[in-house]
């Protein structure tokens, strides 16, 4: 759905984005996580034709970024929730829609559709005839996520969409995100919350100008440390370790009456863990799992970055 190879943008003797290569599926919800400054807004305003390319190659649902017959077929399927909203502040919020579904020749049954459902989902259709300008900070941002809808693109890309909202606004942007994920509908997400990255996010990609990693949030978390199962037994025997080494584990440390054990796939092999320690005779008192988080992946990456 989304396609970049090489993706570059230099502005003067400044790289902004630096040959980034990535792929984004159809209804998938994709995170584009960086630092200020990394080229994350530079990467969504090439991808939807707002400004060019240096060099490299971009694709979106098959037609050809920065390709003039293409651009406009490009921006027909895409809505965009920018990092500044830029409302028409003195008209009201149904009227900022309506203005926006014209321009984007919506039939008459189409806007009312739309301007009601994304109002109503959104919590502010009660407010429809109140201006834009009167706004908070948090109902701007929701209707100019409404704003980016109104044309049912297929693909959205948001840009800083939760923040400085205050927890209950942010909860209703990430809650409606995920509805419009079960719509099959492709969210490219800028962000810089990781745990929010980590709650709705299929593929995370971490950017500093270039690219650093990309994959599954689980994938990422791995790849700093990976993940530990923590025992704690009533005691650990010599016929418990036995039958642990036994098993297809990673390495095992033993201090005093607690076992640490390399783990890949916790949900799995920690039943089987727990299943030969009590068949040795052993008694669990607790069992945890640790490790990386997306967070510390997040920091190993753009720390090594730094130190290049």
């Amino acid at each position: 759905m989304i396609d970049a190879e090489n993706l570059t943008k230099r502005f003067g003797n400044l790289t902004a984005v630096d040959s980034v290569t990535l792929h984004v599926d159809e209804g998938e919800v994709f995170g584009f996580l960086g630092p200020n400054g990394a080229g994350k807004t530079t990467t969504v305003r090439m991808l939807c034709c707002l400004i060019s390319k240096t060099s490299g190659e971009a694709r979106i649902a098959g037609y050809e970024v920065g390709n003039e017959a293409d651009s406009l077929k490009i921006r027909k399927i895409i809505g965009l929730v920018p990092d500044n909203v830029g409302l028409y502040e003195e008209l009201s919020a149904y009227k900022n829609l309506d203005f926006y579904g014209r321009l984007y020749d919506c039939t008459e049954k189409q806007r009312k559709e739309n301007i009601q459902r994304f109002l109503t989902l959104l919590g502010l259709w009660e407010k429809r005839d109140v201006s834009a300008g009167s706004f908070s900070k948090g109902m701007k941002q929701k209707l100019a996520i409404a704003r980016a809808l109104i044309h049912d693109p297929r693909i959205l890309f948001m840009d800083e969409p939760t923040a400085n909202l205050d927890p209950e606004s942010a909860k209703t942007v990430r809650d409606f995100i995920l509805d419009l994920k079960k719509e099959k509908r492709t969210i490219f997400l800028n962000t810089h919350n990781l745990d929010e990255a980590q709650r709705i996010c299929d593929k995370i990609a971490i950017l500093n100008t270039k690219l650093m990693a990309i994959g599954t949030p689980q994938e990422l978390e791995r790849s700093v440390s990976g993940k530990k199962t923590v025992i704690q037994l009533e005691q650990v025997n010599d016929a418990i370790l036995t039958a642990l080494k036994k098993l297809p584990l990673g390495n095992i440390a033993v201090e005093g009456n607690t076992l640490t054990i390399d783990v890949t796939n916790p949900e799995k092999e920690n039943i089987t863990i727990s299943d030969a320690i009590f068949r040795a005779g052993g008694h669990i008192q607790s069992i945890n799992v640790v490790g990386s988080s997306l967070e510390a992946a997040y920091l190993k990456l753009v720390r090594e970055e730094k130190m290049k």
